[in-house]
């Protein structure tokens, strides 16, 4: 099989656990490149997050970003897709939230106005975590979410002890069953757990195979990399899946071939070479 397009999470799977990518990654995605090989980034990450990372590396690349929720293009910023929430259906989340004492973090696009999270308590609260510490000016906070008008919303994350979560998680898949999609990532080990949710078309897999099937690429020539819950359905579905030898237990029962190396220990890189006989 001859693959045409490598979609690549970033945290735990491109990047270290310092947050960085190793030159080691860099040298095989421009070489890949090169060859012709179309590089997709598929993050939970805001797309401004992403470009980031990208742009010290030199590359140009498309970007799925706030798993699966919007599209744009590096080498303009331009948006592709969008799959913001539906509006009565963030209402209700951050209602169900309260209910439950949660207190969300909301991912919208704002790109163009330079604002990217929108939040109602003051960033360093506890009750965000530290999801929240490292981030720059790029938020705006609002006194009730309830008031945000004409909502533009990508995801909406809440922060917060294992068993609530899990608890929400369970009453949306019971009483919105096709309202939402969502997942629960524990891998963020500075941040804790956290409850992600989306529109119903959010996910990483539903955008880049929407992405593919505009470039004319089949699903079968895709290789997908990834680590943690929100990559196994992109893993399990592409031509090829690759879980990392760092990766949680659901992703490594998915996927067709597993990391030689972590992370840490730049194994995309290491894999991709075998792949393509760099």
């Amino acid at each position: 099989m001859k693959y045409k397009l490598v979609a690549i999470d970033l945290d735990g799977t491109l990047l270290t656990e310092k947050k960085s990518v190793p030159s080691e990654n860099a040298k095989v995605l421009k070489a890949l490149s090169d060859k012709g090989i179309e590089i997709v980034i598929a993050t939970g990450r805001r797309y401004w997050s992403a470009r980031h990372f990208m742009e010290q590396i030199g590359l140009e690349l498309i970007v799925v970003a706030n798993n699966g929720s919007i599209l744009r293009n590096m080498k303009d910023d331009s948006l592709i897709l969008q799959k913001y929430l539906d509006k009565d259906d963030f209402y209700t989340l951050i209602k169900e939230g309260r209910k439950r004492n949660l207190f969300p973090i909301i991912h919208a696009d704002h790109f163009d106005q330079d604002y990217d999270i929108i939040i109602e308590l003051d960033k360093q609260d506890e009750k965000y975590s530290s999801y929240l510490h490292d981030i720059p000016d790029r938020y705006k906070t609002i006194e009730d979410l309830l008031l945000y008008e004409n909502p533009r919303v990508l995801s909406v994350v809440f922060p917060g002890e294992l068993n609530r979560l899990k608890e929400f998680y369970d009453a949306l898949n019971m009483y919105y069953d096709e309202k939402y999609c969502s997942h629960i990532l524990t891998s963020l080990t500075k941040v804790g757990p956290i409850l992600e949710i989306m529109g119903p078309l959010g996910s990483k897999w539903k955008t880049l195979l929407d992405y593919a099937k505009k470039k004319g690429i089949k699903k079968e020539e895709i290789i997908a990399i990834g680590d943690d819950d929100n990559d196994i359905e992109m893993i399990k579905n592409a031509g090829l899946g690759i879980g990392m030898k760092n990766a949680s237990p659901g992703v490594k029962q998915v996927a067709d071939i597993i990391t030689d190396k972590t992370n840490d220990e730049h194994g995309v890189g290491h894999i991709l070479t075998k792949i393509f006989n760099l």
